[in-house]
């Protein structure tokens, strides 16, 4: 009989292994919980405390550079804004806040600041989510309280308006006032009024507000979209009183001539405006009056932007006019207007004498080669100018002739737009010619 390849103790061994002293030899925790993972440092627990009560007791300023920065980088993003703001300006830890909030977060629009982008952003959500009589002000004006200091322009896309009351009404008046929505005779709803927070931001310099809602969907009704004339009042007290406001933007708030008179007569004196944007609204000549009396009274008005309105050319010339009285205007844009043949004319003969005015944009208002030919004096004499756009206007083969004559001799204009005009292709060529040269010029 073969020997077994293993003895008895092996054996016994190989059974049970805790027969083996050696393997008997372990260490039996009293605490269960216990392991043989590192002891965090005494420095690492206290970090990791004032983060977590930073809170109730926020501790920063006093903790040396190395640990306040570990702080920063574990502070977490819902920290009440009333903790955060006075006490924390590093970037880094805004570029948090701001990238947990929002999925895009271009800097450059807020002068490369996430600190001031958090708190304009922040404070224009809730200035859009507030409903009139609904909303609790005091929630906005605690927020203005922290962050007055660093909101230097608000860009307001949406304003809700007052909820209507909901009535049974019975199926006649139903009709009617589906009819009255689809005609806009909608009773008006009033918004938030700026009023309440324009004074109690010191370093603001832009206002940009969209009277209207986003994404109505089926609920669309022309009242959501009305620049009533108690919104208009309130505003135009508000920018009156807003002696530091550089910029004001009101596009797209279906303002008549009524409203935009308004606005203008409460900024004639305005100390600091410089930018009037009322783009993609419903002003015309009257309007165009109101703001001739702006220009001569006002001489730090430095733009208008009137593009996509109902200006003809009675409203023009009384700009043209105003315009050898102003010092200050620098850019005029008047596109997608009805100022016409006459409207050009009058518009060329007051840039004859205008020597402050940079930039003009006259494009798509009907001008023809009347307007072509004075628009060619301008550019013999005129030597201030530098961008004009006259595209998608019939100036003609003619028109665009005696505008290249006349830029023969002009060494400032350094852009001309002539597309859809029905010039040549010979005098775009050399138009296009003359500017690069111009240019050119610049450069050396």
């Amino acid at each position: 009989m073969d020997p077994p390849l293993i003895d008895q103790h092996e054996q016994t061994l190989f059974a049970n292994p805790a027969a083996d002293p050696k393997k008997m030899r372990r260490i039996i925790a009293e605490d269960s919980e216990w392991s043989l993972a590192t002891v965090p440092r005494l420095i690492d627990i206290a970090v990791q405390h004032i983060v977590n009560n930073f809170a109730e007791n926020p501790l920063l300023d006093e903790l040396g550079p190395k640990h306040k920065a570990k702080v920063l980088e574990m502070l977490s993003t819902d920290l009440p804004l009333k903790v955060t703001a006075p006490l924390i300006s590093d970037e880094g830890y805004w570029k948090r806040c701001c990238k947990a909030r929002w999925e895009v977060c271009d800097i450059d629009q807020f002068g490369k600041s996430w600190k001031r982008m958090f708190f304009e952003r922040n404070l224009e959500g809730l200035i859009e989510e507030f409903v009139p009589e609904q909303t609790d002000i005091t929630v906005i004006q605690d927020t203005i309280e922290l962050s007055k200091d660093f909101i230097t322009r608000l860009r307001i896309k949406q304003l809700l308006p007052q909820i209507k009351d909901v009535t049974i009404v019975s199926p006649s008046d139903e009709e009617i006032s589906d009819q009255g929505s689809d005609l806009g005779n909608d009773d008006t709803l009033d918004h938030f009024d700026f009023g309440l927070i324009l004074n109690k931001l010191p370093k603001l310099k832009e206002l940009s507000v969209v009277y209207g809602v986003k994404s109505c969907g089926m609920n669309f009704e022309w009242s959501l979209f009305e620049f009533t004339a108690k919104d208009c009042s309130l505003l135009a007290a508000a920018v009156q009183s807003c002696k530091h406001l550089h910029t004001l933007r009101l596009q797209r708030c279906q303002i008549d001539d009524t409203k935009a008179r308004l606005l203008i007569s409460n900024i004639l004196k305005h100390p600091s405006l410089k930018v009037l944007d009322l783009s993609h609204n419903r002003v015309g000549d009257k309007t165009g009056r109101a703001l001739g009396k702006l220009l001569i009274d006002n001489q730090i008005i430095r733009e208008i932007n009137l593009c996509d309105n109902k200006l003809r050319s009675e409203g023009i010339s009384a700009i043209a006019f105003a315009l050898k009285k102003n010092r200050s205007l620098r850019t005029l844009n008047i596109k997608l207007n009805r100022i016409g043949e006459e409207g050009g004319r009058n518009l060329c003969n007051a840039l004859m004498s205008c020597k402050f005015l940079r930039s003009l944009d006259v494009a798509s208002n009907g001008l023809g080669e009347n307007t072509a030919y004075a628009l060619a004096e301008v550019l013999n004499c005129n030597r201030s100018l530098e961008t004009v756009v006259v595209s998608c206007n019939k100036l003609g083969v003619n028109g665009g002739r005696v505008i290249q004559e006349g830029l023969e001799n002009n060494n400032c204009l350094k852009w001309i737009d002539l597309r859809l005009t029905d010039i040549s292709q010979q005098s775009e060529h050399s138009i296009m010619n003359v500017i690069k040269r111009n240019k050119d010029l610049v450069r050396t």
